[in-house]
């Protein structure tokens, strides 16, 4: 049985890296791709891979738009911040299912795709898809349960727009189900500059830092009176994300509403 997907983001990095692998599948098929600045272009002439079945298709400026030129159930989000809510939103309503790998949303918007995909009978998916960044989170959570002190390093170029990182957050979340991180001082009640010592998310303290030279790398820190444990993910392209993307797309109908993370699919 062949998947047609959608494609929102297809002229980016991991849009590009994605098309490349599709079109050397059998199983999945790309019939529309969205992307505002490129709209009305065909996407053989919007991107920079040598395309075979896919290079005709023309680019759409909206989930609706691209629903019109082309019959497909899953739509794989890869845009910004500003616009993957209202497009996964757009999708589920329309009764796609959604595979998210743009980060920047807020529990309490996963909170919301969680309700809609399930009110429309749908399967939606966030993660890092990496499967290496999902056992790095996998492997956090086993050493939370014995390790109860830890903060998180979240590294990413100066041109990342988010902080912290959808990876970075979704470790914060995993975390604060094992518990939370014991201070032998509060964050807050240092002296000085408490800000210092970095923003709590979920019970986590988290460090963001961006500069060049960085891709993307999260650590999580663990310590013991005399010892220390670093777990860290670091990715040097776009090209991890792109496996963990397809074997999602390829579950995704099994499940109704929202898995956070890769770990269910790898069956972790």
């Amino acid at each position: 049985m062949t998947t047609n997907v959608c494609i929102a983001g297809a002229t980016g990095n991991v849009g590009k890296e994605l098309i490349r692998a599709i079109e050397k599948k059998s199983d999945i098929d790309l019939v529309a791709c969205i992307g505002h600045s490129t709209a009305g272009k065909k996407l053989g002439n919007a991107v920079d891979v040598d395309l075979k079945s896919a290079s005709e298709i023309v680019i759409s400026d909206s989930v609706e738009s691209a629903l019109e030129h082309a019959s497909f159930s899953v739509l794989i989000d890869y845009t910004t911040p500003s616009s993957v809510y209202k497009s996964v939103m757009s999708g589920m309503t329309n009764g796609l299912h959604c595979i998210i790998g743009t980060s920047g949303l807020s529990n309490a918007q996963f909170q919301k795709i969680d309700a809609v995909a399930k009110e429309h009978d749908v399967g939606a998916i966030t993660a890092n898809f990496s499967i290496t960044a999902t056992l790095m989170m996998y492997f956090a959570q086993i050493a939370a349960k014995w390790a109860p002190h830890w903060e998180i390093m979240d590294y990413a170029s100066d041109t990342k727009i988010d902080a912290p990182s959808g990876t970075a957050r979704e470790l914060a979340f995993l975390l604060n189900e094992m518990g939370t991180p014991k201070h032998a001082i509060q964050p807050e009640d240092v002296h000085g500059h408490p800000e210092s010592r970095g923003f709590k998310l979920d019970g986590s303290q988290v460090h963001a830092v961006r500069l060049p030279g960085y891709y993307s790398s999260v650590e999580a820190i663990f310590g013991l009176s005399g010892e220390r444990l670093s777990i860290r993910h670091d990715s040097m392209s776009d090209t991890p994300y792109v496996e963990g993307t397809l074997l999602a797309t390829k579950e995704i109908s099994k499940y109704r509403g929202l898995i956070r993370g890769m770990e269910l699919l790898l069956k972790l």
